[in-house]
């Protein structure tokens, strides 16, 4: 966990003016935006699968994307793109790296709430009020695109196929926060299985490996963003190798057998498991 005062101190990776969110719907106002809780119907795993789907843009979003964009911005690992609390100008499309989204606690620390890779988007927690919610931080040496939001949210008042992209835009940040608020209803080994099966199905759609990958963030980062002591997340490691579901070196996962791995988060995504979360 990083400390305020540390995080005051992170270089920043570019200096924003000031801009008054676009005529889109503010985040609070689209349907189903409230956090969901757990169910106690058969409606838990079900919602839970839609954290596997590609977070990813199909190509012609992407080109709509990248011909708004002002600049590429290149972003070094530990640098702060933009802290929470910022005035509003861009949305950042990811052309490499990865960044971690979190925010501050109280007590001096973070709560991790998102990770974004290459072909994913992200400031659109900025949309609700003209202000960033969370802070942005480079997990390694990562290349954003800085698209202007007003840019967007103009073009997308009198094109019915740019309204079309900023509402797929704005379901996916509502579907990625409401996976996120039932994922941390989940005993530790649901949790674990879930974030790796998710991360494994994101890096396969940008032509990575399924089955073999190298995490950029760390276990502490895991733990923050799945809401898990750092002992907890280090244990359930070591439970999944015992169970030969995975082979880990340091930060490379290799998933040996990504069935019974499936089987763990279906198991813990029954009703019964959704009782008292561990932490």
């Amino acid at each position: 966990m990083h400390s305020n005062n540390q995080e005051k101190a992170t270089p920043r990776a570019g200096v924003e003016s000031p801009v008054v969110p676009g005529t889109i719907l503010p985040r609070q106002a689209w349907p189903g935006m409230t956090p969901a809780v757990p169910p106690t119907s058969e409606g838990a795993g079900h919602h839970l699968r839609d954290y596997f789907l590609p977070r990813g843009m199909s190509d012609a979003d992407l080109e709509c994307l990248e011909s708004l964009a002002l600049n590429r911005r290149k972003v070094r690992s530990a640098q702060t793109l933009y802290r929470e609390g910022d005035p509003f100008v861009f949305v950042y499309l990811v052309r490499s790296g990865t960044l971690k989204s979190s925010l501050a606690m109280a007590d001096g620390g973070e709560r991790v709430n998102g990770f974004y890779m290459a072909g994913e988007l992200t400031g659109l927690d900025a949309v609700a009020y003209g202000r960033h919610a969370s802070s942005a931080t480079a997990l390694e040496d990562t290349e954003v695109s800085a698209i202007p939001y007003a840019q967007l949210a103009k073009l997308a008042a009198g094109n019915a196929d740019m309204q079309g992209l900023v509402a797929r835009l704005m379901s996916r940040e509502i579907v990625r926060e409401h996976s996120h608020a039932l994922l941390s209803q989940l005993r530790a080994e649901g949790r674990l299985a879930a974030f790796l099966l998710n991360l494994s199905r994101r890096l396969k759609a940008r032509g990575y490996s399924l089955s073999e990958f190298h995490l950029r963030m760390t276990r502490a980062d895991i733990g923050s963003y799945l809401g898990l002591k750092l002992e907890t997340v280090s244990r359930t490691f070591s439970i999944f190798q015992q169970q030969r579901l995975l082979e880990v070196n340091a930060r490379h996962i290799h998933i040996i057998d990504r069935d019974a791995l499936t089987r763990v988060f279906e198991t813990h995504a029954h009703d019964d498991a959704w009782q008292k979360p561990e932490r």
